[in-house]
């Protein structure tokens, strides 16, 4: 690991998308902090840091170990998110656990405290980047009202700290992502087939999703991107960025942009109230 290496924080990355992003960074060159409350596998040449986003102290620990040990920070990806095996389904939100609501803390609340801690670390460079991972679910109907109120908040809070960090190098974009083939989901296919029925079932899906890294590599051109001040504030869908910096995931396979089915992003407006 060289000692210029850039520095990124990746928050959730215990499982899934997280630990694919920050295996992807690490995969790059970047030097990343993965933090996730359970066992995390750190990326290459990476760091593993047990946290709990609900605890603002243990992420002002996190940040301060960062600029402890690497005196710099170029990266943040917000993911951390409380998801519960209980959001899938076709229950109307008041016949679901109310518990689903505690993505509004972690997922939304934790990402602008992470955010909050990041700032001084990331103005102090030349060039920095806040990315949130998001979904279509902030402009259509997705697994509930909780579910779409993080993500549509997630893009709005992209766009706003967007403003507040113009003329300092920092950017901060919101990245829609697809389906993403983790774990979980591919743990969803041995449970309701087997054999060959299951194996295809599951090609069939791999098709029109992407892997946990893919997002990671896309993440990493986007900030190379020498257009990136342009992209600041904006609600980006991973796929098309992919197409843009010629990224195709796993075995060449170009995941689609699902925009037409699911909704374009919003454009913020342009309007600054102070």
């Amino acid at each position: 690991m060289s000692e210029t290496a850039k520095v990124a924080v990746v928050t959730g990355a215990s499982r899934g998308a997280g630990r694919g992003i920050a295996a992807a960074l690490g995969a790059r060159g970047w030097r990343v902090y993965a933090t996730g409350r359970g066992s995390i596998v750190p990326p290459p040449g990476g760091v593993a840091v047990r946290v709990d986003h609900a605890d603002d102290h243990a992420v002002a620990a996190l940040f301060e170990q960062v600029q402890r040990e690497s005196g710099r920070l170029d990266l943040l990806v917000n993911n951390a998110a409380s998801m519960s095996e209980d959001l899938i389904g076709a229950k109307p939100f008041w016949r679901k656990p109310l518990a689903l609501a505690d993505i509004l803390d972690v997922g939304l609340r934790s990402s602008y405290v992470a955010a909050w801690y990041a700032a001084p670390l990331l103005i102090a460079q030349d060039r920095g980047l806040i990315a949130f991972t998001s979904s279509p679910g902030s402009v259509c109907y997705m697994h509930g009202p909780a579910y779409g109120a993080q993500k549509a908040a997630t893009d709005k809070m992209a766009a706003d700290m967007a403003v507040d960090f113009r003329g300092t190098g920092v950017a901060t974009v919101s990245v829609w992502m697809g389906i993403v083939l983790t774990e979980k989901l591919i743990s969803a296919f041995d449970a309701i087939s087997e054999g060959p029925q299951r194996d295809a079932a599951l090609a069939k899906t791999a098709q029109h999703a992407e892997t946990p890294e893919f997002t990671g590599h896309v993440i990493d051109a986007l900030f190379h991107d020498p257009s990136l001040g342009q992209l600041s504030g904006l609600t980006l869908i991973g796929a098309e960025l992919a197409e843009r910096y010629g990224i195709t995931d796993e075995g060449g396979r170009r995941p689609p942009s699902h925009r037409a089915m699911l909704g374009a992003p919003r454009t913020p407006s342009t309007v600054v109230v102070r």
